[in-house]
Order: structure tokens, then C-alpha cells, then sequence
């Protein structure tokens, strides 16, 4: 399970990314599409300064990609994310599976040894 070091920089933006409730808001939102700052802005009660923070955070952990047209500035969802999340669950899972397998193996051994 050894990554190189651009992948576990990457998993360090995306995870911290998602460790803030307002931003888990605004992919939520974002999971039902596209939206401009405004419209993802406006269940907060911070300023846009503060939002557009968030957005940056997400942009950077490869949750979200962003456009401008004129000046509206609109986010969707980055759909390579939530693959990328997949991955790094899938490989720790089959981890764990391994060594509960290995335990079963082994507590069944030791069952049998019981006179």
C-alpha cells in the first residue's frame, strides 16, 4: 500500500478538504449540479471572502472545478474525486479483510487444539 509521495500530497488536500461541515454542505449542493458562488453562498451566513476560502479549499482537493463567465463564477463537482476517495477506501479495506481473515484462520486453529 506504499504511495509515492504526489499521491499522499493529493489525499492530504482532498480529506482535508472534506473535514469542514460547510464545505460537505456545498459539495451536497453540488451534487444536485452546477452552481454560481452566489447560489452556494447563500445558506451561509459568512462573507463571500470567507465562501470563496471554502470554495478554494475544495478546488484544490480536487472536489470541485470552477468557471468564469463574465463575472459569474460557477462550481460543479470534479467527477474524478469520488473514484480517487474509492481507491484509498477499497485498498485499506482489502487490508483489513486480509488480517481478519488471518485471525479467523488462526482462532479456528486454536479452537482445535482445545482438548
Amino acid at each position: 500500500m506504499i504511495q509515492d509521495a504526489g499521491d499522499a500530497a493529493m489525499l492530504d488536500r482532498l480529506f482535508h478538504a472534506l473535514a469542514d461541515g460547510t464545505r460537505r454542505a456545498m459539495i451536497d449542493r453540488l451534487g444536485s449540479g452546477p452552481a454560481s458562488v452566489k447560489e452556494l453562498a447563500a445558506p451561509f451566513a459568512m462573507a463571500l471572502p470567507s465562501v470563496m476560502k471554502h470554495l478554494a479549499v475544495l478546488e484544490t482537493g480536487g472536489l470541485v472545478r470552477s468557471d468564469k463567465r463574465g463575472r459569474v463564477r460557477t462550481y460543479r463537482l470534479d467527477p474524478d474525486a469520488l473514484p480517487r476517495i474509492e481507491r484509498w477506501v477499497a485498498l485499506r479495506k482489502a487490508g483489513w479483510e486480509r488480517r481478519f481473515d488471518r485471525l479467523e484462520a488462526f482462532l479456528a486453529e486454536e479452537e482445535e487444539k482445545r482438548p
